[in-house]
C-alpha cells in the first residue's frame, strides 16, 4: 500500500511538473533557476525526493506562486482524479504488495504520463459510478482476486488449525466438539458468552453475534444452529490465535472500514472452516462419494449431518480442497438469495477459479437465467407447502451447457420458507472436462438433468423458454444493431 509520505511527494511532484509545463520551462532552466541539479528536479518531479523548505521557497519564486499552494495536495482540475486516488483510503489500504505490485512502480507509472493515467482513472471512476461501486466492492473483488491466485486453498491456515487441534486436544474424527471451542474462548481468551443479550436488540435484526470488544462479551443469538455457533465460535477462536486485529464485531456483511478486516475476516472463516471440516477426512469422505458409479443426494446430505455444518459452510470448503487434492481447478461458487417470494434473485456471493466462468454476476439489473439449478431449485421450493417442522435444504444436480459450448455439473443446496420468508441456495459447478470424468463418476449418470441455459432473460436465444421472466432485449438490441450495419455497409459499397 502506499504510505503517507509517498502520496505527499507524488502529489508534490505531479504538481510542479506541470507548472513548470504551463510556464514554458525545460527541466534544465528550472533547475538553473533554482540552483538544484537537472536529475535532482527529476527525482522530485518523479515523487522519490521531497525538497527542503529553502528549495520549495525557491521553486515557488521562480513559478510564481505561494509556498502554501506548491506544498498543498490539492491538484488542478486537470488531475483531479488522480488527487482523489491518491487520498482515498482506496489505494492507501489498497494491498498492491499482496499480488506482486511494487507501490514504487505505481508512483512511477502516474509520475511519468500523468495525463495518460488520468485519463484512465478517470474512466475507472465514470465505470465506478454508473455501477453504483463503493470501496467496500473493490476491496471484495480484490480478495475474491487473491483466492483465485491460490486456488482458495492456503497451507498455512491449514497447518494453523491442525496446530490448534493439537495444543487443545480435540478431536476431528466425528462432528467438531463445539464445546472445546466454547472452553478456549472463556478461559484462555478471557471472554463471556452470553446466549440471550441480543434478544434486547430487535431492531439489529437476525444478526447471529456481536463482540463487544472492551468487555470481551460474544452475544449469540438465541436459536443458533449448532453449526452456526460452531462457526460463530470458530472465528472468533481464529481472530485471537491468529492474531487478527482489524476485524468486523458482527457475523453479517457490514460495511468494511478497511482491507485488512476484510481479509482478516476471510482467513477467520477458512480457520473456522478448517476446524469444524478436518481436510484428511473431508478429502477421504469426498473421494468416497465421487467414486459411487450413479449420483447419491443421500450420501451429500449424509456428510452435512456428519460434520453438523451448514451447507454453504460445507460448499464453501469443498472449494479449497477440489483443486488441491483433485485437480479440479476450473469452478465456481454461487450464492443465491431471494427475500421473498415475489423478490428479485440476489447473487450475493460468487467466487471463480482458473476463469471468470458462466454463469456469474450481472449488474445491469437484467433477470438471472431461471434454468440455473441455483435460481430453479429456489422456486420450485417456493410452490411447495412449507413443512411443519420448518424449511429443510433440498439437493439438486445438472448439467448446465452454454452457448458457447462450456458445460457444467453444478452441484446445489437451496431453502425456502414462506412466502414471505428469505430462500437462499448454494451452488458449486464444475466445469465438464477430461479431468472431472476421471475424478467424479457419477458426472454421466443419466439421472443428472441436462440443460441448455444462458446468462441473463435479456441476453438468451433459447426459444419458448418456459421460464422466461423478461423478453431477449438486449438480443433484439444486438439484431437491429447488425441490421443497421449491414445496410451502411451495402451503402457505402454500392457502385
Amino acid at each position: 500500500m502506499l504510505s503517507h509520505g509517498q502520496v505527499v511527494r507524488l502529489i508534490f511532484g505531479l504538481k510542479l511538473r506541470e507548472l513548470r509545463q504551463e510556464r514554458g520551462l525545460t527541466p534544465a532552466e528550472m533547475a538553473r533557476a533554482c540552483d538544484v541539479s537537472v536529475s535532482y528536479l527529476n527525482e522530485i518531479e518523479k515523487g522519490k525526493k521531497y525538497p527542503k523548505a529553502d528549495k520549495i521557497l525557491s521553486l515557488s519564486k521562480v513559478l510564481g506562486v505561494s509556498y502554501d499552494q506548491l506544498v498543498s495536495l490539492t491538484l488542478s482540475r486537470r488531475l483531479e482524479p488522480i488527487s482523489e486516488l491518491l487520498q482515498s483510503d482506496l489505494l492507501k489500504e489498497f494491498p498492491l504488495e499482496m499480488f506482486g505490485l511494487d507501490p514504487l512502480r505505481i508512483v512511477e507509472l502516474i509520475a511519468n504520463a500523468p495525463a495518460k493515467m488520468n485519463a484512465f482513472i478517470s474512466t475507472l471512476f465514470e465505470i465506478a459510478r454508473n455501477y453504483e461501486m463503493r470501496q467496500e466492492n473493490f476491496f471484495l473483488a480484490a480478495l475474491r482476486s487473491f483466492q483465485e491466485m491460490h486456488d482458495n486453498y492456503f497451507e498455512e491456515l491449514e497447518q494453523d488449525a491442525r496446530t490448534f487441534v493439537v495444543e487443545h486436544g480435540l478431536a476431528t474424527t466425528e462432528s467438531f466438539d463445539r464445546s472445546g471451542l466454547e472452553r478456549v474462548l472463556t478461559e484462555q481468551y478471557g471472554y463471556t458468552l452470553d446466549r440471550s443479550g441480543l434478544a434486547e436488540y430487535a431492531h439489529l435484526g437476525r444478526l447471529r453475534s456481536v463482540f463487544q470488544p472492551k468487555s470481551r462479551r460474544l452475544l449469540l443469538r438465541q436459536g443458533l444452529s449448532g453449526a452456526q455457533e460452531g462457526f460463530v465460535l470458530g472465528r472468533e477462536v481464529a481472530f485471537n490465535y491468529l492474531g487478527l486485529k482489524d476485524r468486523p464485531y458482527v457475523n453479517a456483511s457490514f460495511p468494511v472500514r478497511s482491507f485488512e478486516e476484510v481479509l482478516n475476516n476471510f482467513k477467520a472463516s477458512y480457520f473456522a472452516g478448517a476446524l469444524l471440516m478436518d481436510e484428511e477426512t473431508l478429502v477421504r469422505d469426498l473421494t468416497a462419494l465421487f467414486a459411487a458409479p450413479t449420483w447419491e443426494p443421500a450420501a451429500l446430505l449424509a456428510l452435512l449431518t456428519r460434520y453438523d455444518v451448514s451447507p454453504e459452510m460445507f460448499m464453501q470448503r469443498i472449494t479449497n480442497l477440489l483443486p488441491r487434492h483433485f485437480g479440479l481447478q476450473s469452478l465456481f461458487f454461487l450464492r443465491f438469495d431471494q427475500a421473498n417470494a415475489s423478490a428479485d434473485y440476489r447473487l450475493t456471493k460468487e467466487l471463480h477459479l482458473s476463469r471468470l466462468h458462466n454463469p456469474h454476476g450481472n449488474e445491469l439489473h437484467e433477470h438471472y437465467c431461471r434454468r440455473w439449478i441455483s435460481v430453479r431449485l429456489l422456486a420450485e421450493l417456493r410452490q411447495q407447502p412449507p413443512a411443519a417442522e420448518g424449511p429443510a435444504y433440498t439437493l439438486g444436480a445438472q448439467r448446465s451447457r452454454y452457448p458457447n459450448g462450456d458445460e457444467y455439473l453444478c452441484l446445489t443446496l437451496a431453502r425456502a420458507g414462506t412466502a414471505t420468508e428469505p430462500a437462499v441456495s448454494v451452488t458449486v459447478g464444475l466445469l465438464c472436462d477430461d479431468t472431472l470424468s476421471q475424478k467424479i463418476r457419477f458426472v454421466t449418470d443419466p439421472t443428472i438433468i441436462t440443460k441448455e441455459v444462458n446468462e441473463t432473460c435479456e441476453r438468451c436465444t433459447i426459444p419458448d423458454c418456459e421460464v422466461r421472466a423478461a423478453a431477449p432485449l438486449e438480443v433484439e438490441r444486438r439484431q437491429r444493431q447488425q441490421e443497421l450495419q449491414a445496410a451502411v455497409a451495402a451503402l457505402v459499397n454500392e457502385a
